[in-house]
Parts: C-alpha cells; structure tokens; sequence
C-alpha cells in the first residue's frame, strides 16, 4: 500500500528538500494552498486536499483539511476494523502529517497590531492536524519542527522509526498546541483591558530545554524551561556547565547594566549587587564596582553592557569569577579568558527583552506582577529638606536610586559619583542596612550620597547615615513619621529627595 504524506505548513523552511525526501522513498504528497504550490514549484508531485476531500478550500482558506476524509485517515487505528470502514467510505490512511501554525505569537507581539489581524492568525485546520496525528502517534508520525526534518528523513531512510520517536515527536506537536492555546488565551484575555493590567488568564508553558546539574542544593533537581519556540537570552561561549544558581544570578546581574547608556559593569554575589559602576571607560566602571566590596565580589556573577576586550579580561586579574554576561566578546577576550579562566561561564547576551510580567510560584499557585518599570524621573521628585543637593548629589542620587531598585529589600545603597562604595541589602531592620552598607563603604562613606528603596520608618537610619559622613538621601516618602525624618535630616544638615515610588525587591 502506497504510505501518504500530508503536508501544511506555513513556516516553509526546508519544505523542498524535506518534500524530496519523502517522495523519493514512495510517499505521496497530499497538500493545499501555499504548501502545495511550494512543492510544485519543485517540479514534485502533489495531490490537492480538494482531490481527496471532493470538496473545494472554502471561507478564503479558512476551511481545507477539516474534513472525514482528512481525519478519518488520521484517527484511524492500525485495526481490521479501522482500516475495513476507511475503506468502505473510500478513504485511505495518512501516515505522516508535516505541520506548523500561522505566527500568532508574533503577530500578537506587534505594538500597532488590531484584534482583527490578530485574530486572523489564530491556526484551527493546523492544530486539528497536530493534536489528530499526535494522538494516532503509534500509527500515524507527526513533524510539527523544521528542525526535526532531516532527522526524520534519517529515520526514514534507514527504517529505524520506532515507538520512542513517535512519542517524542507527538509530545512536540501537542507542547506546540498547549504553548499556542495558552499564547491565544492570555491574550484574548486582555484584549479589552489597560495596556498594564494584568490578564484575566495567564495560562503557563514551559518546555525543558536542559537539565542542570543540581538546584540551589545538591539534594535538589532543576531544569530550565522555555516557552516552546523561544529563543534562550544568553548563550554559552564557553567555562562550566550552568548551574541553577548562575542563572538566577545572571538575571539580576543584567537587569543593572540594562539601565544604563553608559559603559557599566554590575557584580552579584547571591542575588545582590556588591558593586555596580559606571563610566567612559569600562575597565575604569570594573575598578570602581570591585572597590565597593572587593572581598564578596569573588566567586561573584559580572555582567557589562559594551563588549569585553582583552584589557577588560587582564583588569579581572586573579578574581574568581563563576559567569561572565556581555553583548559581545572580542577573539583575544575569550582566547585569554580561555587560557586563565577556563571554569569561568562565558555567556554571550543573544535575544530577549524585559518579560511584561514576573511570576513567582506559591504552593497554591501564583502570584504575578507586572514589571518594575520605573527609573530615574527628577521631574516628579521633591526636595523635603531646606538644603538643596548640588549638582554633583543629584547626580549621584539618580545613580545609586536605580541601584537601589536592583538591591533586595531592605536595601541601602552608598554611592560616590556614578558608583556603588556600600550596599546593605536584605536585612530585616533598615538601620541595620543602613549601618552594614557603612561598615562596607568604611572611609568612603565621607561625601557619600544614599539611597532606600523604601520609606525611613524612623529617624534613626538618617542619623546613622549622617554619622557615617552621607550628604544627600534619595528615599519614596510616605511614612506617618516623615516629618520627623525630615527634621533629623535639617538638624543634621542633608538634602533630602523624596520620589513618590518605592522599589521593594523580595
């Protein structure tokens, strides 16, 4: 018995090639609209959809393949019975389905894009296709991946096909259904409300796209997952295996040099900045991060935002460094970091952008944020204190609040120009932040401005920021007692900024 092959796509990749594979060992090729006239082009032969339904495409395309004559000989088992009443409906069997689905994803992510366009790009013939072969998958192969053709051919050709790769390639189709119903439903969802709420289903899925060694402990398993199709942030150039907790380093690492135009290098240790700089110069901008907490910076996670050159490479020196994130790596930077640094994790910034929205798993589901978007905006901040800052604090205050934002909660931050001299990051009193990012900053604090991602509760963290030599604060406001903090800071006589937005990071 002849085997057919029905192919519709609309991701056309390789399509001839993988067509000329199938048609040279026997199969014949069933398609309609754009694919088949792709085929044709090759010179291959194609029977019509319309052929085998007695039925013309109708509703401009909207309805080929949803036919029983279509999927009839998809879900029909390898039974007697089966194949005896395709038979006597004048059906035959299809045995391969090569499918993938209108972009609506990317449709979706269009800034100008209408719900009509939209809408159009929602796939029902292709994802009938998908979900009929990938349950028939012990009978029926379904090739829902470009990247999957010329391993399947390869099957194919040696006769190697067996129930393993069925079920591996029916579990990609009904993956690929899941991430686009979901995709379609978060959507759908906020169609109709404000551009920065939240929608009213957030449906998630995630594809495992590698395992990792351990989690945060050895006793503990972790893997990375993705939305299915998307494309990883970082790539590995080279160094160790990634391990759970580089990757939530490296998260936060980026998100500081993000904020800046100017060359920066950001150091995490733990989830935290214990340094964070910028200048003209970015083996100047690594200097001034390490001096604020040389000691925690070893072992620690460094992300930059300009390209890493051999100067940079020779300023790191003997730090041990677990991952190294740039844009973009010259030939000798990763020769030497090659050489030097072999067990350093070189990861090079690919693709992605800031998510709209963090989720963050509770035992009884989720709880979902949309993202801290807020920067530096002096036109909506006030000075609460008789004594202006200068110049020079305003601009040191707008450098150290964006650290602040990147600092886990209570977070103090210490800066001097456009660097980090002391941070106290997570601790249960804001003093008590107030006083570590002191004792880290030590002669440093003298002229130092500082930063709170929230409120001063009490006077007692501007009094001890005075005592350490802070000139200027940078702080949200809001506290019952903000009369009383305002009045320590006069007494002692520092600018203070109130900016009305607070920055808790937990």
């Amino acid at each position: 018995m002849t085997r057919r092959a029905l192919l519709s796509v609309w991701d056309k990749t390789d399509l001839v090639e993988f067509g000329t594979r199938l048609h040279a060992l026997g199969f014949e090729l069933v398609a309609s609209g754009g694919t088949a006239r792709k085929l044709r082009s090759a010179d291959l032969p194609v029977v019509d959809v319309s052929e085998i339904t007695g039925h013309p495409e109708i509703l401009g395309g909207r309805v080929k393949t949803l036919h029983p004559a279509v999927h009839g000989g998809l879900l029909a088992r390898g039974t007697e019975a089966h194949l005896s009443e395709l038979k006597a409906h004048g059906i035959a069997p299809i045995d391969l389905v090569v499918c993938n689905l209108y972009p609506f994803e990317a449709t979706v992510e269009k800034p100008d894009v209408t719900v009509a366009q939209a809408v159009e790009e929602i796939d029902i013939g292709g994802v009938t296709l998908l979900r009929a072969a990938a349950k028939n998958f012990e009978r029926v192969l379904i090739v829902s991946d470009p990247s999957d053709y010329g391993s399947v051919g390869d099957h194919l050709e040696a006769d190697t096909v067996d129930a393993d790769l069925r079920r591996a390639l029916a579990l990609k189709a009904f993956t690929r259904t899941a991430a686009y119903d979901a995709a379609i439903a978060t959507w759908l969802s906020g169609v109709d409300a404000d551009s920065d709420a939240l929608p009213a289903v957030l449906a998630l899925v995630g594809e495992r796209a590698q395992t990792l060694r351990y989690g945060e402990n050895p006793h503990q398993t972790a893997a990375v997952y993705r939305t299915p199709g998307a494309r990883p942030r970082f790539t590995k150039l080279q160094g160790k295996a990634i391990s759970y907790n580089n990757l939530i380093d490296l998260d936060s690492a980026w998100a500081m040099p993000a904020e800046f135009t100017a060359p920066c290098v950001a150091i995490i240790k733990h989830n935290n900045p214990c340094g964070l700089s910028t200048d003209d110069n970015l083996v100047h901008a690594f200097e001034k991060a390490l001096a604020s907490d040389p000691v925690s910076a070893f072992g620690s996670v460094i992300a930059v935002n300009r390209a890493v050159d051999a100067d940079f490479v020779r300023a790191l020196g003997k730090l041990f460094v677990e991952v190294l994130a740039a844009p973009e790596f010259t030939d000798e930077a990763l020769e030497i970091l090659g050489r030097r640094k072999k067990n350093c994790r070189v990861m090079l910034r690919t693709h992605g952008a800031p998510p709209a929205w963090r989720v963050r798993h509770l035992n009884d589901g989720f709880v979902v944020q949309t993202e801290d978007d807020r920067g530096v905006d002096p036109a909506g901040w006030t000075v609460a204190t008789d004594r202006q800052p200068t110049p020079e604090e305003a601009d040191a205050l707008a450098f150290a609040w964006i650290a602040a934002k990147h600092t886990r909660s209570n977070a103090i931050i210490f800066g001097q120009g456009t660097a980090t001299v002391g941070i106290g990051a997570g601790q249960m009193s804001r003093v008590d932040s107030v006083r570590l990012a002191a004792w880290r900053a030590g002669e440093a604090s003298k002229g130092a401005v500082m930063a709170s991602d929230a409120f001063f509760p009490f006077p007692d963290g501007i009094e001890a920021a005075a005592e350490a030599g802070v000139t200027a604060v940078i702080q949200p406001g809001g506290s019952i007692r903000d009369e009383q903090v305002v009045a320590a800071a006069n007494r002692l006589g520092l600018a203070m900024v109130f900016t009305g937005t607070r920055h808790f990071k937990h």
